[in-house]
Formats: C-alpha cells, sequence, structure tokens
C-alpha cells in the first residue's frame, strides 16, 4: 500500500477509535452518575445531569484520542507510514 492509502485508512480507524471511546466514556459517566449523583440531588437538579455527562464525554475522548494518537504516530514513525491528503507537493507552500 501506498502511503495515502495508509493516511485514510489510518483516519477511517481513528475515527472509530473516537467514536467509540465517546460512548464508552458517556456510558461509565451515565452509570456511575446514576448510582452515585442522582439519588443525591434532587429532580430539579439532575435534569442537568445528560448535558455535563455528555460534553465530560466528549472531553474525556478527545483527551484518550489524542494521547493514544500522538503515542501511535511517534512509535511507528508517522512520516514514513503516512502521506499528506493533499495533492500540494513539497516546496508549494
Amino acid at each position: 500500500m501506498n502511503k495515502k492509502a495508509n493516511t485514510v485508512f489510518f483516519l477511517i480507524g481513528a475515527t472509530v477509535f473516537n467514536v467509540l471511546i465517546t460512548i464508552v466514556s458517556f456510558l461509565v459517566l451515565i452509570v456511575l452518575y446514576g448510582r452515585l449523583l442522582a439519588p443525591l440531588l434532587p429532580e430539579s437538579a439532575a435534569a442537568w445531569g445528560l448535558p455535563v455527562i455528555f460534553v465530560a464525554a466528549i472531553a474525556i475522548a478527545f483527551f484518550v484520542y489524542r494521547v493514544a494518537v500522538k503515542l501511535l504516530l511517534k512509535r511507528f514513525k508517522a512520516e514514513d507510514i503516512f502521506g499528506s491528503l493533499s495533492n500540494r507537493r513539497k516546496g508549494n507552500d
């Protein structure tokens, strides 16, 4: 495979990984909220839980994704495996 194909497959895999991390973190936070915080809060405050959990799940997924991609690119020397998706040639910045 060439560098462009490697790049496309990496982006697809990374996107799927990001979505899965978001879903898993959302479900874990929902369970924790339901078991730990929801019984302690009044009903009016409990309604704010879902939007806060949603934003927290996205933030957790962003952090995990960023760390995982950074480690993966460092481990496999990204410039040797992946190419640019643009059609610009080097030197035409």
